[in-house]
């Protein structure tokens, strides 16, 4: 445990800033007498074994698993659209920011209508998890922030009527289902399956 904490302390210190000749603040505490600097760290799940999914569950779950190396790529285009539209937008004044927004969907309508058109139900609800598991926003919050809280009830409803929510949100400490998705998508990243 004291191991952990000084490795800790040592990666807090190198990251400060102060070896790139800048000027970085940071929270400390006071830790045995000397000042440290303090960072939160989002939580890491450590699995006992290698092997995030047992052979058991790979087959018990080969399409959910499909299902999740179908739409992934989809979710990451998507963050990154986001983000990229974000720090544009960001820059812009505000009277130019709803055009770069209505320009932006275009472009993704354009992209991926019809692609996306040939997809599932059951792969439409796993692109909606991944979505907020990627972005940490449901497509709900997403819409609502960028084109307002009438356009994104308009889809929702629209959506409840083909039955899925877009206000579902990704809670694998929580929910079976999403954390058998994590740890999916963890697999596919290591290359375990």
């Amino acid at each position: 445990m004291k191991r952990l904490k000084l490795i800790m302390i040592m990666a807090a210190l190198m990251v400060s800033g102060r070896a790139f000749g800048q000027e970085h603040y940071t929270f400390g505490t006071v830790l045995d007498g000397d000042t440290v600097p303090l960072y939160y760290l989002r939580e890491v799940t450590v699995y006992s074994s290698g092997m995030l999914l047992t052979p058991k569950e790979i087959r018990q779950n080969a399409k959910l698993i499909k299902n999740v190396r179908l739409m992934r790529p989809y979710a990451l285009e998507g963050k990154h659209r986001l983000d990229k539209l974000e720090v544009e937008i960001a820059a812009l004044p505000r009277r130019d920011r709803r055009a770069a927004i209505k320009e932006a969907e275009r472009q993704l309508l354009a992209d991926y209508k019809g692609e996306l058109s040939n997809y599932t139900f059951s792969q439409g609800l796993v692109l909606i998890k991944l979505i907020d598991r990627e972005t940490n926003r449901s497509a709900y919050k997403i819409v609502g922030e960028l084109r307002g809280s009438l356009r994104a009830g308009l889809y929702q409803a629209i959506a409840r009527l083909f039955g899925y929510n877009l206000k579902d949100t990704f809670d694998p400490k929580h929910n079976k289902k999403d954390d058998l998705i994590d740890r999916i998508c963890i697999s596919i990243d290591r290359g375990q399956i």
